[in-house]
């Protein structure tokens, strides 16, 4: 891998970790295009760049993560600050739950990245397309129950899987339960930070083992800022998009992407 496929696989990465059209199939694509071959450094380098698009969350909404860490201390469920904290720490617990008792289930399904990419792809346009015809979209953040994070958790549980997008998934799941795009979107994300940050921690603790690491790192430095940069405009743009257009225009993308892959694994 050189400097320019570090900078298109974070180019990718930051656009298609938010955007709800799952980021690890857009990057096996990616890397299939390329012709980089999987390797332990090649799967350092994507945990590493998701990282930066951590970064570009935390850089996003640092405001609303500083005023949600204040209200935690206040009596539970109190305050619309509180509640909204509360219900991120709930909504998280099933895909922290699931992802660490399966994490060896959920690794092994690597052996056939393409299938299960599509197959993640085609979940993405049913949940999308779904959540458009059905959702009602009348709700706000601040009318959210514990069980709505409790339902919402369980949709980002699916995307403990490969090739599901989380954010699709737990849009999707925030609309089904009645709220409006921008504040589904909104809740996705903050409540994305904790699970990505966990296991993303969890996994550098196997990759700062790797030999060879040092060698690699002007293109993890290249693919961590590049994701980094190109997330913070991609969460931007979403939020602006979702608050006057449907996510018919992302099911359709994903169905037609999961064709495509579904051809190319058997070929």
């Amino acid at each position: 891998m050189n400097l320019f496929h570090a900078l298109l696989l974070g180019i990718i990465q930051g656009l298609t970790e938010f955007i709800p059209v799952s980021s690890t199939a857009h990057l096996l694509i990616g890397q299939g295009l390329l012709g980089i071959p999987s390797s332990d450094l090649v799967f350092a380098f994507l945990v590493i760049i998701q990282l930066g698009t951590i970064l570009s969350l935390l850089v996003l909404y640092w405001k609303d993560l500083l005023a949600l860490v204040r209200a935690f201390f206040a009596r539970p469920f109190s305050t619309p600050g509180n509640r909204l904290a509360w219900n991120i720490i709930i909504a998280t617990i099933p895909a922290a739950l699931i992802g660490y008792l399966l994490r060896d289930a959920v690794e092994a399904l690597f052996h056939r990245p393409l299938l299960e990419a599509s197959i993640r792809l085609f979940s993405a346009a049913v949940l999308l397309s779904l959540a458009e015809w059905t959702g009602k979209r009348s709700r706000h953040l601040d009318s959210m129950t514990w069980l709505d994070a409790l339902i919402i958790g369980v949709f980002q549980v699916i995307a403990v899987f490969p090739g599901a997008s989380r954010s699709g998934t737990t849009i999707s799941g925030g609309m089904l339960r009645g709220f409006d795009r921008p504040s589904a979107a909104r809740f996705a994300f903050l409540m994305s930070i904790p699970i990505m940050i966990g296991a993303g921690g969890y996994q550098m603790l196997d990759v700062a083992r790797l030999p060879g690491l040092a060698d690699f790192l002007p293109a993890l430095a290249v693919g961590f800022v590049s994701a980094a940069v190109v997330g913070w405009f991609a969460v931007r743009w979403l939020i602006g998009y979702l608050s006057k257009r449907s996510l018919y225009a992302f099911a359709i993308y994903c169905a037609v992407a999961g064709v495509v892959l579904l051809i190319a694994n058997f070929l």
